[in-house]
């Protein structure tokens, strides 16, 4: 058997993940960082199974691998995903454009190049990363603004000194690094400047050393689901187009959007069914604020993405110019229902997207397969965006045994003041559910107050921070975990009672 062969069986006892020279550790500052090279020289990461094996490199063409990480004082493991960002051939392209830029030749000393060429230019004294110095070297910075560029060194981690935007704090190598990650494959940047923390649907970034970045697991790949139960199916066709809105419409005025749409993107957490985007390579940032603030021709004239119908997998169609200078897109929408959730969709053989085979009084009515088509393919004007809002609500209502119609707004006790009905989001409850939607969501407020098995709301906290998940206690057998800005009470109008996330009424 090959599997007795020494040089095997040394791979499959030894951990490399302790190994400068596996990690790459020896190519800095060509490298994308430091920061977690104590944890994987001291053992505390260590690969899955077949992944101690070489020999199935060949197969890894993504140099994706599943680890095995574990804070001593802890104890226990959890699981994360490694990543080289890139291919051997893509990795192997870089050090020899790094060594012809440096010294004409396609083999040397990284080390000693790296000074030597454009990741160095920023030297410690050029105070801020500015747009001309960046823009279009990779989709992140396509058509960067100051803005932007601030937010990613002050949220830079491969550094001890994190806070900061000006450029000049950083190291010289920490300078290198950032400016070479940005140009070779910006992933772990967009997981940094957005994180999962403050409610960015990314994976989690841990750190790096060397050649290899850690990111949190966050569970089984999107296609996994594919051929999933019905009723979670809806679900994740919802959140995938709750995404699509929160990266294109946002407090912050960024719009995030995917250049790169396919099921192998996206993965599904095991606890609480939540979609997260695992691959955020391809996505490219607007700016709004600095279109409306610069008003470049056609800027407030709202721009739809053409329809593909291509013979490939995952097909897209953009101009990143147009993205870069319009203030309303459809392109998030677009890609969400094109490749992933109408009968468009092609993945691995397969045809009919995640929503395929609905049940047959839903494929009766016809509403769901319009919406999706006028989605991909809208034939009226400014179609896609009216059928991505009807979409999101439309299955919304398909999951509301996990929804309650609540008031968005409440300026006083006084119902008539200014009321606008919406919903209010229980997704993330695994256990039971406090309340079961009407049938026929309410159009009017009067309609969500007027309906007696409706819950009311008494007051609203304006409580405008982050808050982790609470709980409301029904009974002593329900409850509802929610996570959401606003921490609200409710009066039930058949009990009197009132709750308040977190306490036990």
């Amino acid at each position: 058997m090959v599997l007795h062969s020494p040089s095997l069986l040394a791979s499959w006892q030894r951990n490399e993940l302790a190994d400068r020279r596996f990690l790459q550790l020896n190519k800095c500052p060509a490298c994308f960082g430091t920061s977690w090279c104590r944890r994987f020289l001291n053992g505390q990461v260590v690969f899955e199974a077949w992944g101690r094996l070489r020999l199935l490199d060949f197969l890894n063409v993504k140099n994706v691998y599943f680890a095995q990480y574990g804070e001593p004082r802890e104890g226990g493991r959890r699981r994360v995903v490694l990543k080289r960002l890139g291919s051997q051939r893509e990795l192997a392209q870089l050090d020899q454009s790094i060594c012809k830029r440096a010294t004409g030749r396609p083999r040397c000393d990284l080390l000693q190049a790296m000074p030597r060429t454009e990741f160095a230019r920023l030297n410690g004294d050029v105070r801020l990363l500015t747009p001309e110095a960046v823009e279009g070297w990779s989709d992140l910075v396509h058509c960067p603004s100051q803005r932007l560029l601030d937010r990613l060194v002050r949220r830079y981690a491969e550094t001890k000194d994190s806070g900061s935007f000006l450029l000049r704090n950083l190291k010289d190598s920490e300078r290198m690094q950032l400016l070479l990650t940005l140009a070779f494959n910006p992933e772990p940047l967009v997981l940094q400047s957005f994180p999962s923390d403050e409610g960015w649907p990314f994976a989690k970034y841990l750190g790096a050393c060397g050649r290899m970045v850690a990111v949190n697991y966050v569970g089984e790949e999107l296609w996994s689901y594919f051929n999933a139960p019905w009723e979670k199916r809806v679900d994740l066709a919802w959140q995938l187009m709750e995404i699509a809105e929160q990266l294109t419409n946002n407090d912050f005025e960024f719009a995030l959007y995917l250049l790169d749409v396919s099921f192998d993107n996206f993965a599904v957490g095991p606890r609480d069914g939540k979609v997260i985007i695992v691959d955020a390579e391809n996505v490219l940032v607007a700016d709004k604020r600095l279109i409306r603030q610069n008003k470049p021709e056609n800027w407030d004239v709202w721009y739809e993405s053409k329809f593909d119908d291509c013979d490939k997998e995952a097909c897209l169609s953009f101009s990143k110019e147009i993205l870069c200078a319009r203030a309303t897109v459809d392109h998030n929408y677009y890609a969400v229902c094109q490749n992933l959730l109408s009968r468009h969709a092609t993945w691995r053989g397969t045809s009919g997207g995640l929503l395929h085979d609905p049940p047959s009084e839903i494929a009766k009515d016809g509403r769901l397969e319009a919406l999706l088509d006028e989605c991909a393919n809208p034939k009226k004007r400014y179609g896609r965006f009216q059928a991505a809002k009807e979409l999101r609500e439309y299955l919304a209502q398909l999951s509301n045994n996990r929804l309650l119609y609540v008031p968005e707004k409440l300026h006083s006790e006084d119902k008539s003041a200014g009321l606008s009905c919406g919903l209010l989001d229980l997704r993330y409850s695994s256990r039971c559910f406090a309340a079961t939607a009407p049938t026929k969501p309410p159009q009017t407020c009067n309609e969500c107050f007027g309906n007696e098995s409706m819950w009311d709301l008494s007051s609203l906290i304006k409580d405008q921070t982050h808050t982790p998940p609470r709980y409301i206690e029904r009974d002593s057998t329900k409850k509802i975990d929610i996570k959401y800005e606003n921490l609200i009470i409710f009066m039930e109008k058949d009990t009197g009672k009132r709750f308040h996330p977190g306490l036990r009424v």
